[in-house]
Order: structure tokens, then C-alpha cells, then sequence
């Protein structure tokens, strides 16, 4: 008689999630795919806001940074609170809180009261991903969980494909006021999660044990770097910092370098953003699948490698077909393809107890590195009258180097079963 992983081998891998599993991998896409769509909204408008203001392009650039660095914060604070009481709350939460900070924002009556309410979305922002990817990699069949982690981080693309579009069809329309404000769509979402999903078995399993045998882990965060975590929190956190160096490199400052350096119009800005970002998308799905045969490490490895010399190919020369060309090869590379297994294998790395901490942690350290690179790119260019372009060569080049070096040390997770069991004395 076939055992059941005989009979679920046999099966289409969409077949084998059932009903409530899928539909907490929705609740988590949707929730990653609108956290983008409010975060890079921010992104198309930033010249517009300078001369809203008065305010130099830099410092600009530091509301893109301090809303980086607010996601540890969120990361944090919302991981632990999953940790504790479940992750379908704790990314209601997230998604209301990016939600209304980006609205409010476009009511702002001076820099500061804009560049305050960005910084709080940080927060929201921040919160959601490590409840998400925690909710749809425990929620989800290790057979296909690469490639779903690809579908889910490929979202962000589409996120962004979104406020690119929006950009190009409603900002002569509604300026860049009426951009933040229709940030508020994502709070929607918020029906659907609180009557559709539940939590994963594996951490309501996991809570009941932590109780029963009095092993309950109160400080997650702190628990992630005890000696036989550590190595693995630190080339994670490693590994996260150097993707987000690659893609804020190469994605923060690209409108505003098409704006600033090449003086193009909102459409023309929006059509080469429209393409990377579908073919974003499409990569992480793509190198998703990749991951479930060859294995998460070489899934990465293999277009960071390829895209550093790609950056060149769009980054120095003002021909838009060239440009919307090399950032479409760009998106299938150093762009979606570093990023498919962001959630698989991240989430694979950490025991239960501490799964949504540790994810939301070294993510969005990550995030918070990378966050630098805006007003540095923002400052040479400026400064020194270069243009954006040479810098973003640079530190995008730098940053792939980096990432390739911290994915080849650290494991091999493919196949990863994840457990209910306790982990973390």
C-alpha cells in the first residue's frame, strides 16, 4: 500500500496544499505584494517632493533610509509578537499600519510631517514580512515550497509594477498628494485575512508543547544568538544585507536617476520600471523552481553571478530601449532571481520558537543596510556631479560580490521539513 508521501509525490504540486494552506499563502503574497506597492510609490515621486518643498534631492533620499531602518524595528517587535500569540494578528496589523501611515502622509503640511509618517510605514512595513513568510513557508509543502517562496517574493515586483503604472497614468492627474493616498487600498486586504485565514498547525502544535513541558521561549531575539544559532543569524543577516545592497543600488534611485540625470517624462520613466519589474516577478517564480531541484544556494548564486555584468549595460548609456532591455535582463538576475528564496530559505534556517523573530530580524537588518545606500548614491551624485549612475555601478557591483560570498557559506536547506518539535532551550 503507497505511503502518503508516495501518494502526494504522485499528485500536481497544487493539488497537494489544501484549501486552508492556500489560503494563507494568499493572505501573505497579497500582504507582500501591497507592502511594495506602498513602499515604492514613495520611490517615483521623490523629485516632485524635493521641489514641493524646497528640499535637496538627499535629503530625500533619507526618508527612503529611515524607512529601511524603521522595518528592523517592525521586523522585531512583530516577529516576537507572532512568536507568541500567532502570526495571522500580528499581519493585520502590519498591513493596517503601513496602510494608514502612507495616506497620512499625504496630507503633509511640511518635509518633516512627511518625512515623519514615511518613517513610521518603516514600522508597518517591516512587521509584515517575517509574520507573512513565516505564515505561507509553515503553512506550505516542502515539495514545492521553493517555488511558491519565488511566487510570494515575486510579489514585491508586482507591487511595484503597480505603482509604477500608477505613476505613469494618474500622477499628472492627482500630483504626488493623491500617490500616498491611494496607499490606503491595501487595508482591504484586512477582510479577507480575518475571515479566510488561520494559523499554521505547526506553530498552534508547537505553542501547546512549548506550554505543556514550561519551555516557553520569552526572547526570541535574544534566543537566535546563543551559540548554536549564531553563526547561522549572523551569515543570514550577512547574506540579507548584501540583496538589499544589490537592489537598492540598482532599484531606490533608478526613477530618480531617469528624472534627474536623463530628464525623462513620467511614462517614460514608468515603462523600463514596468518591465524590471514584471520580469522580477516572472524570475522569482522561475529560480523558485530552480530551487526545488538544484537547491536554494545555487538558485541564488547563479543570477547574482550573471547579473553583475549585466549593470553596466543600462546604467551607462541614455538610449531608453537599451535601458528598458538591461533592466528587463536585470529583473531575471540580480534583481528577482536573488531575491525568489528570500522567504523559503529564510524561514527554513530557524526553529519554530523563534521562526517569525528571527526571519523579521535578519531580513530586515538587511533592509536596514541596505537603506544606506540611497542618500550615499544620492550624496556622490549630487555632490560631486556625476549623475546617479556610476555610483549605483559601483555599489551594485560590490553588493553582488558580497551576497555570493555570504550564500556559498552558508546551508543547504532544500528539502528542509519543518517541525513542531521544541528546538531552543
Amino acid at each position: 500500500m503507497p505511503s502518503s508521501a508516495e501518494t502526494a509525490r504522485d499528485l500536481p504540486w497544487w493539488k497537494e496544499p489544501t484549501k486552508d494552506q492556500w489560503l494563507a499563502f494568499v493572505a501573505a503574497w497579497l500582504g507582500w505584494m501591497l507592502d511594495s506597492f506602498d513602499f515604492t510609490l514613495f520611490l517615483m515621486i521623490m523629485v516632485p517632493i524635493s521641489k514641493a518643498f524646497h528640499v535637496p534631492l538627499p535629503e530625500v533620499a533619507w526618508a527612503v533610509t529611515i524607512t529601511l531602518w524603521m522595518r528592523v524595528v517592525g521586523g522585531i517587535a512583530n516577529g516576537w509578537l507572532a512568536d507568541r500569540i500567532g502570526r495571522k494578528g500580528p499581519l493585520m496589523l502590519s498591513i493596517a499600519w503601513y496602510s494608514v501611515c502612507n495616506f497620512i502622509a499625504g496630507f503633509s503640511p511640511s518635509f518633516w510631517f512627511l518625512f515623519l509618517f514615511r518613517s513610521l510605514l518603516g514600522i508597518g512595513m517591516g512587521a509584515e514580512w517575517g509574520v507573512g513568510a513565516s505564515l505561507a513557508m509553515e503553512s506550505w509543502p516542502v515539495r514545492s515550497r521553493g517555488f511558491v517562496a519565488g511566487v510570494m517574493q515575486g510579489g514585491w515586483g508586482l507591487g511595484f509594477l503597480l505603482s509604477s503604472a500608477a505613476y505613469g497614468l494618474l500622477y499628472n492627474l492627482i500630483g504626488w498628494r493623491g500617490m500616498l493616498w491611494i496607499g490606503i487600498l491595501p487595508a482591504i486586504l484586512l477582510l479577507y485575512i480575518f475571515r479566510y485565514v488561520k494559523e499554521p498547525e505547526i506553530w498552534l502544535e508547537n505553542r501547546i508543547r512549548q506550554r505543556a513541558e514550561q519551555r516557553e521561549v520569552r526572547a526570541p531575539l535574544f534566543s537566535i544568538f546563543k551559540p548554536g544559532l549564531l553563526a547561522n543569524t549572523l551569515n543570514a543577516c550577512w547574506w540579507a544585507a548584501s540583496g538589499m545592497v544589490i537592489y537598492y543600488s540598482l532599484w531606490a534611485l533608478f526613477a530618480t536617476h531617469l528624472e534627474a540625470d536623463l530628464h525623462l517624462s513620467p511614462a517614460l520613466v514608468a515603462t523600463p520600471m514596468m518591465l524590471g519589474d514584471l520580469a522580477f516577478f516572472l524570475a522569482c517564480t522561475g529560480w523558485g523552481w530552480v530551487a526545488d531541484r538544484l537547491g536554494r544556494r545555487w538558485a541564488l548564486i547563479i543570477p547574482a553571478a550573471i547579473g553583475i555584468p549585466i549593470t553596466p549595460l543600462y546604467l551607462l548609456t541614455h538610449n531608453v530601449t537599451l535601458i528598458s532591455i538591461g533592466l528587463l535582463l536585470q529583473g531575471f538576475f540580480a534583481s528577482g532571481g536573488i531575491a525568489s528564496q528570500n522567504a523559503s530559505y529564510m524561514t527554513e534556517r530557524f526553529p519554530t520558537e523563534v521562526r517569525a523573530t528571527a526571519s523579521g530580524f535578519c531580513y530586515q537588518f538587511g533592509a536596514g543596510v541596505g537603506g544606506l545606500i540611497a542618500p550615499v548614491i544620492a550624496y556622490f551624485a549630487v555632490a560631486y556631479h556625476i549623475g546617479f549612475a556610476i555610483p549605483m555601478l559601483i555599489a551594485g557591483i560590490l553588493g553582488g560580490a558580497s551576497f555570493i560570498g555570504a550564500v556559498y557559506l552558508g546551508p543547504e536547506t532544500k528539502g528542509k521539513v519543518l517541525v513542531a518539535e521544541l528546538e531552543v532551550a
